[in-house]
This record gives C-alpha cells, structure tokens and sequence, in this order.
C-alpha cells in the first residue's frame, strides 16, 4: 500500500547550485508565502549567517500542496561541512530532485549526496539549473550526469531518470528546453506527482524513526522523523529503542507536521508523513519511536566522525570584559551542550580548567558555531584547528580528502603548486571554455590555510570545493606559516605615525586608532622571524621647527580577516580571540619574557 496523497522529495546538490532558491520560488508559485515573506530575499535562509555567506546552514522541512497531494520538501546543505545532515535526512526520502549547475556540471558534493540518494534506492529526478547563464551548457552536463550515474552504480529505474531545466532566479522550469514555453514552476510540481513515487504504507504497531533534531528552551530536545509503520497518536503508549538496544519508555507532549513555511499541532500523523516530535527524554539520532507492544528498532543510521577540532578556552587576553555579556567556562560550557542537543556532527570535552576540545566535520562548521556564539555575546579563545588522528590496525592514520578546483587555464600552474606543497595529488584534470578543473586527494591538514593561499594565487578566480574521502596513513610534517608576524610590545592605541614607520617590516591587521595590547599579533612579518615592534609609538615633539623636517603619513589599509581565515592563519603557539566587538590574534604567552621562557613548550591539540 501506498500513501497517494503524500510526497516526501529532498532537494540535494553541490554548495550554490541553487537549491533553496529553488524552495523560494515553488513557495512564491504557491502564494505559501505572501506580503513581506514573499519579498523577503530568500524564505528559508532566515538565519543572519545563512544570508550573509549565501549558503544553507541548517537542513528544514516546508510542504506544499499540487494537485491535491502534499509535498514535504526537504532542504539540505549543500557545503560538505554539513553533509552529516544530507546523510540523515535522505532517509526520511522517498526521492529526490538532483539539481546541478548547466554551467559547472557535477561537483564533489553533487557526487556525494547522489551515492548516498542511489543506494537508499530513492528515485531521482534532475533538474539543470541556472540554464540563464551565459555559459550554461546544459546538454554537456546533462551527459556529464548521465556517467556519474553510472560510475555510481544506478539501477536501471534510476538511470531512466526525468529531466528539466529551470532557471531559480526567473522562477521557471520546462521539460523541453527548446520548445516549452518559460512561464513558471508548474512543470517542475507535475515532475514530482507524476515521477516520484509515494511513500508506501505499513499497517501495524508505530514506528518512527529520528532523523534530525531541534531543540526548544521549553521541551528539550525535538525528534524529526517519518512514520514508517502505523500511525502516531499522542495517547497511545510508547517506548524510545535507542542505537544500543536499550528501550526506555516515553509520552510525547506534542506531535506537529509540517504545513507551508510553519508547523501545525496534530493528534494523530499517518504513516509516510513527516513530522516534528517534542518531549521525549534522551531522543537521539536513528532512534525508534515504537508502541509499546511491539519495541521493534529500524536500522540505525550511521553517522561520519569528526574530523577536526581546536580548543575554546576562556577569554584570558588583556581585553577581557570589555565588550561580552557571557565569559565564564560555565557560559562556554552550557553554550557547547545545548548545541550538542541540535547538531550530532558536533561533540565537545573539558579538558582542563576553562578548557574544552570541540570536534567537527571542518572549519567552516566549527567557524560558524563561533560567530554564532560571538554575535550573542560571547568572549573566547580559539587555538589552531588540529586535525582527529584515528589508529587503524596499528597504524596512525588522518583523513583525506577530494579537493576540486575551478580556475582559468593561466592560473592552473599556481594552483598545482601550492596543492602540491601540501602533500595533494593530482588525480584529475580537465579543460573546457578557458577554465581547468583539478582534482586532488589531500590531507586535510593540508587545506588548512589552502583556500586563502589559492585565492590569493589566482587573483579570486579560483573555486575551491573539498569533501571527506577516506583515512591514509600519516604522511610527514606539513609546513605551517612560512612568515613570522609582528607583535605589539605593549598596550595602547595604535599611532598612524609608528604604522607609517613600520610598514617595511610587513602588512597589519590593525588600523591607526585601533586598541591593542601587549602580546597582540598585529601584523605578518615579510621574513620568517617573529618580531615584537611598538606601534603605539608617538612624534617627538619639540619647539624647534625646520623646513622639511615633517613628510605626509601613507598608512595602507589593514587586511581584515574572518574567523575561518584567522584560524588557518595562526600558528600551534597562537590564539585567535573573539569578541563580539572584534576578532583579534595573539600569541598564546603574552609577554615577550614568558614566550622566551617557553620556546621549547611541546605544543598538543589541548595547549
């Protein structure tokens, strides 16, 4: 049996290929979102972050209904940081829209979320976006397509695959690109009643499976998931089998489903329906809600470990309290877990007074949860992102990954250079329309301070995508920081006539009139020697005055880093310090005497 009124559909593809863009503008055909909502920039991108980077942060579920059925749409992250989320919720899926760029074609994450779509067998219509591009080529990467479905190993149902193409931007999809007219979405909704399938009906006892999580201040954390056997009503008893076997029992407080941009309260959800579960005590990911007479566990779903992490510690720094509502560990420590409870990728230990290991999926994942927490008014330190170390039959091994870069043909020489610095191998190289594409396996010790150096490389022509491949064993050292920096002798405000002074021993971070203090990493050193310089060094003044004795201040503009390139820039022995009034680096011993003391201190991922 089948639910013919239901549609459960995840939108997957590459980071900016244009999924949630997609979302927008079927809720705008649907008049789901009107007035200011509908002239809102992006509907589902509500959080500040998501808006300023352009990317999908946080995976949600909206429905919409066509013809009568109701479609849960499910949209994903499409940044590898996130794909832990990808990988969840394409089980609460029945099928999929693949949208992929007419321009760029298949990506690393593009590949990734269609192995995970192919082998839980969901069926799959590709949609090739952006076809308004001037360098959209859309029946090349059609083909493109094709192969990677075979290379994936597609069943024949799968290959024989629909087709569309859409601009997101305009607000229109056709099936024929040639000979359909360009009016609107209605195409792409009839794509997803007629060609994907219904998600079948089970009769018996519950069954429902956590696929995601929220959390809510009032009722804890929040199971997402789909019916997949009988139906949930509130009153009926149940137990939460949890991913090790043990069974607890447990009484709901609330049940909704998801209805356009919002949740409806519901006593009862059928089976195939999406819905949202609150207060149940202890809900993990890939636990079962199940009746009580029958406590019968789905397949747990497996989740990637993390691959990196770095230590949040107290604000330490001469600066403290100036500007952060929240400094205490226990602060930093009850913001850790109440992330925890929404994000699984994410785990954090105390490793000493005021100390914590925080582990993720990258970076980016990481430099997100930092300036969330900066813009609520935390203070922190941050040491250098480390990479988690596994020991595989004996052997230390790190994990790898597949970089993919983007840039013009003249540039592609610097590219493979500076991968090859870090220890990437070239896997894959093709050329197309002036641009090359290269595939490399790196350590991601080595994309850490990468992306910067290529951008910087190819004068901003470069586009750098990366995704976790496998664990290798451990191959040498990686050269950190080649340049040493310049660091403040003491606190004050910075003078332009000291910055003036100084600019031959390098580039600064900190404008004239900025406050620094003592141990402040203020600037990189054009040799690979740290220097301690005074940049809050003033005129001397005196009564006598002679022709030509006073030259005009050139002070160049400051290089202003973000949180992600302020941690790939320091070194073991630094610490990048954020506020909610500014990201400032430091060395990890303030003072020039301490730093002496310690130039042989053995620095470990919880220094």
């Amino acid at each position: 049996m089948t639910a013919p009124s239901i549609r459960n559909v995840a939108i997957i593809a590459h980071v900016d290929h244009g999924k949630t863009t997609r979302v927008d503008a079927i809720l705008r055909f649907l008049h789901v979102a009107e007035g200011e909502a509908a002239r809102q920039g992006c509907l589902l991108d509500s959080n500040a972050l998501e808006r300023e980077r352009g990317i999908t942060i946080l995976s949600k579920n909206v429905s919409v209904r066509h013809r009568g059925v109701k479609i849960n749409i499910i949209d994903t992250p499409g940044h590898a940081d996130f794909g832990g989320q990808v990988e969840r919720v394409l089980n609460m899926a029945d099928g999929a829209l693949l949208l992929v760029d007419a321009a760029e074609g298949p990506m690393p994450q593009t590949r990734f979320v269609l192995d995970k779509a192919i082998h839980l067998g969901l069926k799959l219509v590709v949609v090739l976006n952006k076809i308004d591009k001037p360098s959209a080529r859309p029946f090349d990467v059609l083909d493109e397509v094709f192969d990677l479905f075979v290379e994936l190993g597609a069943s024949e149902a799968q290959l024989d695959f629909p087709v569309l193409y859409a601009a997101g931007r305009e607000g229109w999809a056709v099936q024929d690109l040639v000979n359909d007219q360009k009016t609107g979405i209605r195409p792409l909704l009839d794509a997803i009643v007629d060609e994907l399938p219904p998600p079948p009906v089970a009769e018996g006892p519950l069954q429902l499976q956590v696929s995601t999580l929220d959390y809510s201040d009032y009722t804890g954390r929040i199971g997402i998931g789909r019916v997949h056997r009988g139906t949930l009503r509130l009153g009926d008893p149940m137990v939460l089998v949890r991913a090790d076997g043990t069974t607890l029992p447990c009484k709901p407080r609330a049940a909704y489903s998801f209805e356009g941009l919002g949740q409806v309260a519901r006593e009862e959800v059928p089976c195939g329906d999406i819905c949202a579960v609150h207060g149940v005590e202890g809900v993990d990911i890939g636990d079962t809600l199940c009746a009580e007479s029958a406590p019968e566990a789905l397949p747990p779903i497996a989740l990637d470990a993390p691959t990196i992490s770095m230590t949040f510690r107290i604000n330490d720094s001469p600066g403290f309290g100036k500007s952060g509502k929240y400094l205490t560990s226990r602060h930093i420590r009850d913001r850790l877990h109440r992330e925890t409870q929404r994000d699984v990728a994410l785990s954090y230990e105390e490793v000493g007074e005021g100390s914590f290991k925080v582990s993720g999926r990258g970076v980016l994942h990481l430099a997100v949860l930092i300036e969330t927490m900066r813009r609520e008014g935390y203070e922190l330190t941050i040491s250098r992102p480390r990479i988690i170390v596994r020991t595989i039959d004996g052997v230390k091994c790190e994990p790898v990954e597949t970089l993919v870069v983007d840039t013009t043909d003249e540039t592609a020489g610097a590219v493979i250079e500076n991968a090859g610095k870090r220890q990437g191998f070239l896997s894959q190289m093709h050329s197309a329309n002036g641009r090359t594409v290269m595939v490399f396996a790196i350590p991601t010790r080595g994309l850490i301070g990468l992306q910067t150096k290529l951008v910087t490389a190819t004068a901003g022509q470069a586009i750098v995508n990366h995704r976790f491949l496998r664990y290798e064993p451990m191959k040498e050292d990686l050269s950190q920081r080649t340049n040493g920096v310049l660091i403040s002798m003491e606190e004050g405000r910075a003078s332009e006539y000291a910055l003036d002074g100084l600019q031959d021993r390098g580039y600064f971070f900190v404008d004239p009139g900025e406050w620094c203090y003592e141990g402040e990493i203020v600037g990189e050193h054009c040799k690979d020697t740290d220097v301690v310089v005074n940049v809050q060094r003033g005129k001397k003044l005196t009564n006598i005055r002679a022709a030509g004795s006073d030259r005009k201040l050139f002070v160049a503009p400051a290089v202003k880093l973000s949180i992600e390139e302020a941690l790939e820039y320091i070194n073991d022995d630094e610490l990048v310090e954020v506020t909610p009034e500014a990201i400032r680096l430091r060395k990890y011993f303030l003072s020039d005497l301490e730093r002496r003391r310690n130039r042989d201190h053995e620095w470990n991922r919880e220094a």
